[in-house]
């Protein structure tokens, strides 16, 4: 029967081993996670070079807005002016503080954000992070392939986390088991 020192060393192996397949196996999925997360980080703080700025409007009265409609319309015009083709609108970012709202557009991530008030254009600008959100969680994947109900997405976000728990445990392992065995072994 083995020692318990022997055991400790056989466990600490067995650690390290397993800390290194799984590490050698994700390593391309934690390099992209650990480099869009870092990007994901920064976008606000970017100079606009990740996702443009939130601008003000003149009023944060919303009684003084134009309709809803109107500023669809505008922001619709803009992005036809810049780019030639007809975009469908992905979503709405209402900004009632800032007397703005922000339009996003599906295919080119591109965003206008207009003055709610008087239809004025704020801003036209890429919004980079959402692109860089989709590589980040794996869903850019699942749009490529048309695999439905983010499949693909929550298959990758689990296996991503529970390596991390691995890495972490084991990590751990590493680092305590050999200061447990100099210590002189087990306590029971």
């Amino acid at each position: 029967m083995p020692s318990d020192r022997q055991q400790q060393a056989q466990t600490i192996r067995k650690t390290r081993k397993l800390h290194r397949l799984s590490g050698i196996s994700l390593f391309v999925f934690f390099f992209i996670m650990a480099i869009t997360g870092i990007l994901l980080g920064w976008k606000k703080h970017s100079g606009e070079a990740i996702m443009p700025d939130t601008y003000k409007g003149t009023t944060d009265d919303m009684t003084a807005w134009l309709p809803l409609d109107t500023l669809r319309s505008l922001a619709s015009e803009v992005v036809y002016r810049e780019t030639g083709t007809l975009s469908e609108i992905d979503r709405i970012d209402v900004r009632p503080g800032k007397g703005s709202m922000k339009f996003l557009f599906k295919g080119g991530y591109r965003e206008v954000q207009l003055d709610a008030a008087t239809g004025e254009t704020l801003s036209v600008g890429r919004r980079h992070n959402d692109w860089i959100e989709q590589v980040h969680d794996g869903s850019i994947i699942d749009d490529w392939l048309g695999i439905p109900h983010s499949i693909f997405k929550v298959f990758y976000n689990t296996l991503m986390g529970v390596a991390l728990v691995i890495f972490t445990v084991t990590g751990f392992w590493l680092w305590y088991g050999p200061k447990r065995m100099r210590k002189g072994g087990t306590r029971s």
